[in-house]
Protein backbone atom coordinates (compact mmCIF):
# COMPACT_ATOMS: atom_id res chain seq x y z
CA UNK A 1 0.00 0.00 0.00
CA UNK A 2 1.11 3.67 -0.96
CA UNK A 3 0.58 6.82 0.80
CA UNK A 4 -2.16 7.13 -0.69
CA UNK A 5 -3.87 3.93 -0.54
CA UNK A 6 -3.56 4.75 3.62
CA UNK A 7 -4.89 7.79 3.39
CA UNK A 8 -7.41 7.15 2.12
CA UNK A 9 -7.91 3.98 4.26
CA UNK A 10 -7.72 6.79 7.58
CA UNK A 11 -10.00 9.51 6.42
CA UNK A 12 -12.43 6.84 5.05
CA UNK A 13 -12.38 4.74 8.89
CA UNK A 14 -12.01 8.32 10.80
CA UNK A 15 -15.50 9.51 8.62
CA UNK A 16 -17.32 6.84 8.96
CA UNK A 17 -16.88 6.34 12.58
CA UNK A 18 -17.60 9.70 13.19
CA UNK A 19 -20.50 10.03 11.29
CA UNK A 20 -21.81 6.91 13.83
CA UNK A 21 -22.80 9.78 16.31
CA UNK A 22 -24.05 12.42 13.96
CA UNK A 23 -27.28 11.32 12.96
CA UNK A 24 -28.09 10.00 16.46
CA UNK A 25 -27.29 13.49 18.37
CA UNK A 26 -29.04 15.21 15.20
CA UNK A 27 -32.11 13.25 15.74
CA UNK A 28 -32.13 12.73 19.61
CA UNK A 29 -31.82 16.66 19.55
CA UNK A 30 -35.10 17.50 18.16
CA UNK A 31 -36.99 14.13 19.65
CA UNK A 32 -35.36 15.25 23.30
CA UNK A 33 -36.91 18.73 22.57
CA UNK A 34 -39.96 17.41 21.61
CA UNK A 35 -40.63 15.03 24.40
CA UNK A 36 -39.65 17.70 26.45
CA UNK A 37 -42.41 20.28 25.15
CA UNK A 38 -44.86 17.27 25.59
CA UNK A 39 -44.10 17.25 29.25
CA UNK A 40 -44.96 21.11 29.38
CA UNK A 41 -48.42 20.22 27.30
CA UNK A 42 -49.91 17.59 29.19
CA UNK A 43 -47.79 17.63 32.41
CA UNK A 44 -47.34 13.87 32.54
CA UNK A 45 -44.45 12.43 34.64
CA UNK A 46 -43.65 9.94 31.95
CA UNK A 47 -42.61 12.45 29.26
CA UNK A 48 -40.43 14.39 31.82
CA UNK A 49 -38.83 10.93 32.69
CA UNK A 50 -38.12 10.15 29.09
CA UNK A 51 -36.93 13.55 28.49
CA UNK A 52 -34.03 13.09 30.64
CA UNK A 53 -33.23 9.75 30.20
CA UNK A 54 -32.92 10.24 26.43
CA UNK A 55 -31.31 13.40 27.35
CA UNK A 56 -28.72 11.97 29.27
CA UNK A 57 -28.01 9.36 26.30
CA UNK A 58 -27.76 11.57 24.05
CA UNK A 59 -25.22 14.39 26.13
CA UNK A 60 -22.90 10.58 25.88
CA UNK A 61 -23.40 10.55 22.28
CA UNK A 62 -22.83 14.26 21.86
CA UNK A 63 -19.24 14.23 23.96
CA UNK A 64 -17.90 11.21 21.72
CA UNK A 65 -19.30 12.90 18.86
CA UNK A 66 -16.83 15.97 19.27
CA UNK A 67 -14.23 14.58 20.34
CA UNK A 68 -14.38 12.50 17.20
CA UNK A 69 -15.37 15.23 14.91
CA UNK A 70 -12.14 17.18 16.03
CA UNK A 71 -10.00 14.62 14.05
CA UNK A 72 -11.64 15.06 11.16
CA UNK A 73 -10.10 18.65 10.28
CA UNK A 74 -6.49 18.20 10.99
CA UNK A 75 -6.60 14.91 8.79
CA UNK A 76 -7.03 17.53 6.10
CA UNK A 77 -3.47 19.19 6.85
CA UNK A 78 -1.98 15.61 7.89
CA UNK A 79 -2.75 13.69 4.56
CA UNK A 80 -4.39 16.25 2.51
CA UNK A 81 -2.15 19.17 2.32
CA UNK A 82 -2.10 19.32 -1.15
CA UNK A 83 -6.14 19.42 -1.33
CA UNK A 84 -6.29 21.64 1.45
CA UNK A 85 -3.72 23.92 -0.25
CA UNK A 86 -6.03 24.33 -3.75
CA UNK A 87 -9.59 24.39 -2.07
CA UNK A 88 -8.79 26.26 1.16
CA UNK A 89 -10.41 29.62 0.33
CA UNK A 90 -13.70 28.08 -0.94
CA UNK A 91 -13.41 25.02 1.81
CA UNK A 92 -12.40 26.94 4.83
CA UNK A 93 -15.04 29.29 4.79
CA UNK A 94 -18.25 27.40 5.43
CA UNK A 95 -16.41 25.28 8.17
CA UNK A 96 -15.21 28.42 9.48
CA UNK A 97 -18.51 29.73 9.93
CA UNK A 98 -19.57 26.40 11.16
CA UNK A 99 -17.21 26.11 14.02
CA UNK A 100 -17.82 30.12 14.76
CA UNK A 101 -21.27 29.59 14.46
CA UNK A 102 -23.41 26.80 14.87
CA UNK A 103 -20.73 24.75 17.25
CA UNK A 104 -20.61 27.36 19.85
CA UNK A 105 -24.71 27.60 19.18
CA UNK A 106 -24.91 23.92 20.23
CA UNK A 107 -22.31 23.82 23.21
CA UNK A 108 -23.82 27.30 24.66
CA UNK A 109 -26.99 25.81 25.22
CA UNK A 110 -26.81 22.11 25.70
CA UNK A 111 -24.92 23.91 29.13
CA UNK A 112 -27.89 26.15 29.60
CA UNK A 113 -29.96 23.49 29.16
CA UNK A 114 -27.61 20.82 31.21
CA UNK A 115 -27.63 23.31 34.59
CA UNK A 116 -30.29 25.03 34.06
CA UNK A 117 -33.24 22.60 35.53
CA UNK A 118 -33.08 24.65 38.29
CA UNK A 119 -33.02 28.02 37.52
CA UNK A 120 -34.50 28.46 33.92
CA UNK A 121 -38.88 28.97 33.43
CA UNK A 122 -39.73 25.34 32.27
CA UNK A 123 -40.38 26.96 28.40
CA UNK A 124 -37.37 28.44 28.43
CA UNK A 125 -35.72 25.39 29.47
CA UNK A 126 -37.38 23.43 26.30
CA UNK A 127 -36.62 25.85 24.05
CA UNK A 128 -32.51 25.54 24.73
CA UNK A 129 -32.90 21.90 23.79
CA UNK A 130 -34.71 23.46 20.41
CA UNK A 131 -32.01 26.13 20.04
CA UNK A 132 -29.34 22.75 20.23
CA UNK A 133 -31.31 21.37 17.60
CA UNK A 134 -31.22 24.24 15.65
CA UNK A 135 -27.13 24.36 16.08
CA UNK A 136 -27.20 21.03 14.87
CA UNK A 137 -29.24 21.77 11.68
CA UNK A 138 -27.05 25.19 10.66
CA UNK A 139 -23.43 22.48 11.42
CA UNK A 140 -24.83 19.99 9.02
CA UNK A 141 -25.44 23.04 6.44
CA UNK A 142 -22.13 24.39 7.24
CA UNK A 143 -20.73 20.99 6.84
CA UNK A 144 -23.14 19.47 3.99
CA UNK A 145 -21.91 22.63 1.70
CA UNK A 146 -18.06 22.00 2.09
CA UNK A 147 -19.42 18.70 0.72
CA UNK A 148 -21.24 19.70 -1.69
CA UNK A 149 -18.86 21.69 -3.44
CA UNK A 150 -16.81 18.62 -3.88
CA UNK A 151 -19.16 17.10 -5.45
CA UNK A 152 -20.39 19.78 -7.54
CA UNK A 153 -17.91 23.10 -7.78
CA UNK A 154 -19.50 26.45 -7.86
CA UNK A 155 -19.28 30.07 -6.94
CA UNK A 156 -15.00 30.05 -7.22
CA UNK A 157 -12.37 31.11 -9.89
CA UNK A 158 -8.88 29.33 -10.26
CA UNK A 159 -5.94 31.37 -9.82
CA UNK A 160 -3.65 30.35 -12.76
CA UNK A 161 -0.61 32.19 -10.84
CA UNK A 162 -0.73 30.62 -7.54
CA UNK A 163 -2.50 27.12 -8.48
CA UNK A 164 -5.43 27.90 -5.75
CA UNK A 165 -9.51 27.60 -6.35
CA UNK A 166 -10.47 31.15 -4.73
CA UNK A 167 -13.98 31.87 -3.49
CA UNK A 168 -16.39 34.45 -5.64
CA UNK A 169 -19.77 34.06 -4.52
CA UNK A 170 -20.31 32.70 -0.94
CA UNK A 171 -24.13 31.94 -1.39
CA UNK A 172 -23.64 30.04 -4.50
CA UNK A 173 -21.90 27.78 -2.70
CA UNK A 174 -24.10 27.64 0.65
CA UNK A 175 -26.88 27.31 -2.01
CA UNK A 176 -25.39 24.64 -4.35
CA UNK A 177 -28.33 22.99 -5.90
CA UNK A 178 -26.19 19.71 -4.51
CA UNK A 179 -26.50 20.99 -1.32
CA UNK A 180 -30.41 21.97 -1.68
CA UNK A 181 -30.86 18.27 -1.96
CA UNK A 182 -28.27 16.84 0.22
CA UNK A 183 -29.23 18.62 3.14
CA UNK A 184 -32.87 17.66 3.64
CA UNK A 185 -32.24 13.72 2.71
CA UNK A 186 -29.69 13.95 5.70
CA UNK A 187 -31.76 15.30 8.26
CA UNK A 188 -34.29 12.87 7.48
CA UNK A 189 -31.90 10.33 8.12
CA UNK A 190 -30.96 11.63 10.95
CA UNK A 191 -34.70 11.59 12.57
CA UNK A 192 -35.29 8.22 11.17
CA UNK A 193 -32.19 7.08 13.30
CA UNK A 194 -32.43 9.27 16.26
CA UNK A 195 -36.22 8.11 16.55
CA UNK A 196 -34.92 4.27 15.83
CA UNK A 197 -32.89 4.55 18.83
CA UNK A 198 -35.62 5.67 20.87
CA UNK A 199 -37.79 2.77 19.80
CA UNK A 200 -35.36 0.22 20.04
CA UNK A 201 -33.92 1.53 23.71
CA UNK A 202 -37.82 1.45 24.62
CA UNK A 203 -38.72 -2.11 23.56
CA UNK A 204 -36.22 -3.56 25.55
CA UNK A 205 -36.52 -2.18 28.25
CA UNK A 206 -40.51 -2.80 27.91
CA UNK A 207 -39.93 -6.29 27.56
CA UNK A 208 -37.01 -6.68 30.02
CA UNK A 209 -38.21 -8.69 32.89
CA UNK A 210 -37.61 -6.56 35.77
CA UNK A 211 -39.12 -3.73 34.58
CA UNK A 212 -42.31 -2.76 36.41
CA UNK A 213 -45.57 -2.57 35.03
CA UNK A 214 -46.09 1.27 35.36
CA UNK A 215 -42.20 1.77 33.88
CA UNK A 216 -43.43 -0.28 30.73
CA UNK A 217 -46.57 2.07 30.08
CA UNK A 218 -44.02 4.70 30.11
CA UNK A 219 -41.81 3.04 27.75
CA UNK A 220 -44.81 1.97 25.54
CA UNK A 221 -45.21 5.99 25.05
CA UNK A 222 -41.27 5.74 23.71
CA UNK A 223 -41.90 2.95 21.55
CA UNK A 224 -44.72 4.29 20.11
CA UNK A 225 -43.23 8.28 19.49
CA UNK A 226 -40.23 6.45 18.00
CA UNK A 227 -41.93 4.36 15.50
CA UNK A 228 -44.55 7.09 14.19
CA UNK A 229 -41.27 8.93 13.88
CA UNK A 230 -39.60 6.73 12.20
CA UNK A 231 -42.10 5.97 9.87
CA UNK A 232 -42.69 9.34 8.76
CA UNK A 233 -38.80 10.46 8.55
CA UNK A 234 -38.25 7.53 6.32
CA UNK A 235 -40.91 8.81 3.79
CA UNK A 236 -39.20 11.73 3.84
CA UNK A 237 -35.84 10.14 3.44
CA UNK A 238 -37.83 8.14 0.19
CA UNK A 239 -38.78 11.69 -1.40
CA UNK A 240 -35.40 13.26 -0.82
CA UNK A 241 -33.64 10.34 -1.77
CA UNK A 242 -35.72 10.73 -5.42
CA UNK A 243 -34.93 14.23 -6.02
CA UNK A 244 -31.06 13.48 -5.00
CA UNK A 245 -31.18 10.95 -7.42
CA UNK A 246 -31.94 13.22 -10.15
CA UNK A 247 -29.52 16.17 -9.28
CA UNK A 248 -26.51 13.30 -9.45
CA UNK A 249 -27.37 12.36 -12.91
CA UNK A 250 -27.27 15.79 -13.13
CA UNK A 251 -23.85 17.06 -11.88
CA UNK A 252 -22.25 13.27 -11.08
CA UNK A 253 -23.66 10.91 -14.42
CA UNK A 254 -20.42 8.44 -13.57
CA UNK A 255 -22.11 7.98 -10.44
CA UNK A 256 -25.43 6.89 -10.91
CA UNK A 257 -24.01 4.91 -13.97
CA UNK A 258 -22.28 3.29 -11.20
CA UNK A 259 -24.37 2.86 -8.49
CA UNK A 260 -26.72 0.87 -11.42
CA UNK A 261 -23.75 -1.17 -13.06
CA UNK A 262 -24.91 0.57 -16.19
CA UNK A 263 -22.18 0.43 -18.79
CA UNK A 264 -23.84 1.31 -22.06
CA UNK A 265 -26.05 4.55 -22.19
CA UNK A 266 -29.60 3.26 -22.39
CA UNK A 267 -33.00 4.82 -23.41
CA UNK A 268 -35.39 4.05 -21.66
CA UNK A 269 -33.03 2.81 -19.06
CA UNK A 270 -33.85 -0.33 -16.70
CA UNK A 271 -33.22 -0.51 -12.56
CA UNK A 272 -31.10 -3.25 -11.66
CA UNK A 273 -31.97 -5.31 -9.12
CA UNK A 274 -29.27 -8.09 -8.57
CA UNK A 275 -26.12 -7.66 -11.13
CA UNK A 276 -23.07 -10.54 -11.45
CA UNK A 277 -20.03 -8.72 -13.06
CA UNK A 278 -16.27 -9.33 -13.54
CA UNK A 279 -14.33 -9.40 -10.67
CA UNK A 280 -12.63 -6.22 -11.68
CA UNK A 281 -15.86 -4.55 -12.01
CA UNK A 282 -15.64 -3.91 -15.47
CA UNK A 283 -18.71 -5.74 -17.22
CA UNK A 284 -21.70 -7.31 -16.75
CA UNK A 285 -22.01 -10.69 -16.70
CA UNK A 286 -25.77 -11.22 -15.83
CA UNK A 287 -28.20 -8.92 -14.25
CA UNK A 288 -31.64 -8.86 -13.15
CA UNK A 289 -33.29 -5.72 -14.08
CA UNK A 290 -37.15 -3.32 -13.93
CA UNK A 291 -37.70 -2.11 -16.88
CA UNK A 292 -37.65 1.76 -17.28
CA UNK A 293 -37.67 2.55 -13.30
CA UNK A 294 -34.36 3.74 -13.88
CA UNK A 295 -34.97 6.18 -16.50
CA UNK A 296 -37.88 7.61 -14.19
CA UNK A 297 -35.95 7.37 -11.07
CA UNK A 298 -32.75 9.25 -12.94
CA UNK A 299 -34.51 11.76 -14.95
CA UNK A 300 -38.41 11.93 -14.60
CA UNK A 301 -39.59 10.54 -17.42
CA UNK A 302 -39.56 6.58 -18.02
CA UNK A 303 -37.83 7.00 -21.33
CA UNK A 304 -35.39 9.31 -20.29
CA UNK A 305 -31.36 8.34 -21.76
CA UNK A 306 -29.01 7.68 -18.62
CA UNK A 307 -25.35 7.64 -19.83
CA UNK A 308 -23.59 4.41 -19.32
CA UNK A 309 -19.90 3.86 -17.63
CA UNK A 310 -18.30 3.74 -21.27
CA UNK A 311 -19.93 6.43 -23.09
CA UNK A 312 -19.07 8.25 -20.03
CA UNK A 313 -15.05 7.24 -19.81
CA UNK A 314 -14.91 8.52 -23.06
CA UNK A 315 -16.32 11.55 -22.45
CA UNK A 316 -14.11 12.43 -19.69
CA UNK A 317 -11.13 11.25 -21.49
CA UNK A 318 -11.31 13.34 -24.40
CA UNK A 319 -12.28 16.83 -21.92
CA UNK A 320 -9.25 16.06 -19.25
CA UNK A 321 -6.99 13.78 -21.10
CA UNK A 322 -5.46 11.01 -19.29
CA UNK A 323 -6.11 10.76 -15.51
CA UNK A 324 -3.46 11.58 -13.70
CA UNK A 325 -4.82 9.32 -10.61
CA UNK A 326 -4.89 6.42 -12.22
CA UNK A 327 -2.87 4.25 -10.76
CA UNK A 328 -1.89 2.00 -13.77
CA UNK A 329 -1.94 3.54 -17.68
CA UNK A 330 -5.06 1.47 -18.29
CA UNK A 331 -8.13 2.96 -19.61
CA UNK A 332 -10.41 0.86 -18.19
CA UNK A 333 -9.58 2.15 -15.04
CA UNK A 334 -9.76 6.02 -15.77
CA UNK A 335 -12.79 8.84 -14.75
CA UNK A 336 -14.90 5.53 -13.00
CA UNK A 337 -15.60 4.31 -9.34
CA UNK A 338 -15.02 0.97 -7.94
CA UNK A 339 -18.06 -0.36 -9.61
CA UNK A 340 -18.90 -3.33 -6.76
CA UNK A 341 -18.45 -1.34 -3.63
CA UNK A 342 -20.37 1.64 -5.40
CA UNK A 343 -23.14 -0.95 -6.70
CA UNK A 344 -23.40 -2.38 -3.38
CA UNK A 345 -23.02 0.27 -1.01
CA UNK A 346 -25.93 1.78 -2.98
CA UNK A 347 -28.15 -0.85 -2.22
CA UNK A 348 -27.09 -1.65 1.32
CA UNK A 349 -27.98 1.96 2.10
CA UNK A 350 -31.43 1.50 0.83
CA UNK A 351 -32.37 -2.12 1.96
CA UNK A 352 -31.36 -1.14 5.49
CA UNK A 353 -33.22 1.97 5.38
CA UNK A 354 -36.63 0.35 3.66
CA UNK A 355 -36.16 -2.90 6.12
CA UNK A 356 -35.79 -0.44 8.91
CA UNK A 357 -38.96 1.66 8.15
CA UNK A 358 -40.74 -1.72 7.71
CA UNK A 359 -40.15 -2.77 11.24
CA UNK A 360 -40.48 0.71 12.28
CA UNK A 361 -44.70 0.20 10.50
CA UNK A 362 -45.01 -3.12 11.87
CA UNK A 363 -44.09 -2.83 15.36
CA UNK A 364 -46.95 0.25 15.36
CA UNK A 365 -49.14 -2.67 14.35
CA UNK A 366 -48.36 -5.09 16.55
CA UNK A 367 -48.81 -2.22 19.65
CA UNK A 368 -51.86 -0.76 18.08
CA UNK A 369 -55.31 -0.35 20.82
CA UNK A 370 -53.52 -0.52 23.53
CA UNK A 371 -51.97 -4.15 22.70
CA UNK A 372 -48.99 -4.88 24.05
CA UNK A 373 -46.35 -7.16 22.85
CA UNK A 374 -43.60 -8.93 25.19
CA UNK A 375 -41.90 -11.70 23.32
CA UNK A 376 -38.02 -11.30 22.90
CA UNK A 377 -38.36 -11.41 19.37
CA UNK A 378 -40.50 -7.99 19.30
CA UNK A 379 -37.19 -6.56 21.17
CA UNK A 380 -35.16 -8.00 18.96
CA UNK A 381 -36.39 -6.68 16.28
CA UNK A 382 -36.71 -3.37 18.13
CA UNK A 383 -33.25 -3.56 18.62
CA UNK A 384 -32.17 -4.28 14.98
CA UNK A 385 -33.93 -1.05 14.05
CA UNK A 386 -31.70 1.84 15.11
CA UNK A 387 -28.87 -0.53 14.12
CA UNK A 388 -29.94 -1.23 10.63
CA UNK A 389 -30.98 3.20 10.32
CA UNK A 390 -27.19 3.74 11.23
CA UNK A 391 -25.81 1.13 8.90
CA UNK A 392 -27.51 2.76 6.14
CA UNK A 393 -27.05 5.96 6.91
CA UNK A 394 -22.58 4.62 7.24
CA UNK A 395 -23.33 2.90 3.50
CA UNK A 396 -25.00 6.11 2.32
CA UNK A 397 -21.98 7.57 2.94
CA UNK A 398 -19.45 5.28 1.73
CA UNK A 399 -21.69 5.39 -1.63
CA UNK A 400 -21.10 9.06 -2.17
CA UNK A 401 -17.82 9.50 -1.54
CA UNK A 402 -16.69 6.32 -3.44
CA UNK A 403 -18.72 7.21 -6.01
CA UNK A 404 -17.25 10.34 -7.04
CA UNK A 405 -13.76 8.68 -7.13
CA UNK A 406 -11.10 9.36 -8.63
CA UNK A 407 -12.08 13.08 -7.79
CA UNK A 408 -11.42 14.65 -4.63
CA UNK A 409 -13.17 17.90 -6.32
CA UNK A 410 -14.91 16.51 -9.06
CA UNK A 411 -13.61 17.91 -12.73
CA UNK A 412 -11.01 19.83 -10.52
CA UNK A 413 -8.62 17.71 -8.62
CA UNK A 414 -7.79 13.89 -8.70
CA UNK A 415 -7.58 11.82 -5.16
CA UNK A 416 -4.02 11.09 -6.30
CA UNK A 417 -2.97 14.54 -6.41
CA UNK A 418 -4.60 16.07 -3.45
CA UNK A 419 -2.98 14.01 -0.91
CA UNK A 420 0.39 15.40 0.85
CA UNK A 421 3.41 14.59 -0.55
CA UNK A 422 5.87 15.08 2.14
CA UNK A 423 4.32 12.37 4.48
CA UNK A 424 5.87 8.99 4.37
CA UNK A 425 4.48 5.74 4.12
CA UNK A 426 5.98 4.93 7.85
CA UNK A 427 4.51 8.02 9.25
CA UNK A 428 1.08 6.86 7.58
CA UNK A 429 1.15 4.31 8.79
CA UNK A 430 1.58 5.15 12.59
CA UNK A 431 -0.97 7.31 12.20
CA UNK A 432 -3.75 5.26 10.87
CA UNK A 433 -2.85 2.26 13.28
CA UNK A 434 -2.85 4.82 16.62
CA UNK A 435 -6.45 6.92 15.68
CA UNK A 436 -8.04 3.63 14.66
CA UNK A 437 -6.81 2.41 18.30
CA UNK A 438 -8.13 5.46 20.17
CA UNK A 439 -10.91 5.13 18.43
CA UNK A 440 -11.37 1.86 19.41
CA UNK A 441 -11.13 2.53 23.10
CA UNK A 442 -13.35 5.51 22.96
CA UNK A 443 -16.04 2.78 20.74
CA UNK A 444 -15.51 0.77 24.28
CA UNK A 445 -16.55 3.58 26.44
CA UNK A 446 -19.51 5.10 23.91
CA UNK A 447 -20.62 1.48 24.55
CA UNK A 448 -19.93 1.05 28.05
CA UNK A 449 -21.58 4.34 29.45
CA UNK A 450 -24.76 3.35 27.51
CA UNK A 451 -25.00 0.36 27.96
CA UNK A 452 -24.84 1.41 31.72
CA UNK A 453 -27.31 3.71 31.76
CA UNK A 454 -30.23 1.64 29.31
CA UNK A 455 -29.66 -1.14 32.09
CA UNK A 456 -30.68 1.36 34.95
CA UNK A 457 -33.35 2.89 32.83
CA UNK A 458 -35.25 6.02 33.27
CA UNK A 459 -35.05 7.70 37.11
CA UNK A 460 -37.84 8.09 39.23
CA UNK A 461 -40.32 10.64 38.37
CA UNK A 462 -39.42 14.12 40.43
CA UNK A 463 -40.73 17.45 39.98
CA UNK A 464 -38.27 20.25 38.98
CA UNK A 465 -38.58 23.38 40.63
CA UNK A 466 -40.12 25.87 38.51
CA UNK A 467 -38.03 29.47 38.88
CA UNK A 468 -40.65 31.39 36.56
CA UNK A 469 -42.76 30.58 39.46
CA UNK A 470 -41.21 29.65 42.66
CA UNK A 471 -39.03 33.18 43.27
CA UNK A 472 -38.28 32.39 47.16
CA UNK A 473 -34.55 31.15 46.45
CA UNK A 474 -33.24 33.16 43.85
CA UNK A 475 -29.50 32.63 44.81
CA UNK A 476 -29.11 29.12 44.75
CA UNK A 477 -25.75 27.98 42.56
CA UNK A 478 -26.76 25.53 39.55
CA UNK A 479 -27.13 22.28 39.83
CA UNK A 480 -25.79 19.46 37.43
CA UNK A 481 -28.62 17.63 36.31
CA UNK A 482 -27.20 14.46 36.20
Amino acid sequence: MDILDIARWQFGIITVYHFLFVPITIGLTALVATMETQWLRTRSPEWLRLTKFFGKLMLINFAIGVVTGIVQEFQFGMNWSDYSRFVGDVFGAPLAVEALLAFFLESTFLGLWIFGWDKLPRGLHAGCMWIVHLGTLASSWFILAANSWMQHPVGYDYNPDTGRAELTDFWAVMFNKVQLATFPHVVFAAYMTGAAFILGISAWLYVRDRTPDPDRVMYRKGIRFGAWVLLVAGLGVAITGDYQGKIMTEVQPMKMAAAEGLYETEAPASFSLFTIGTPDGQEEKFSIKIPRLLSFLATGTWDGEVEGINDLRAQYQEEFGQDPGARYYDPSELYSPNIPVTYWTFRYMIGCGFLAAFFGALILFLTRKGRAPTSKWFGRMAIATPILTVVASSFGWIFTEMGRQPWVVFGLMTTRNGVSPGVSTTEAWISIISLVLIYAVLMVIELGLIIRVVKKGADPFQEPPDPGRDTDDEDRPLAFAY
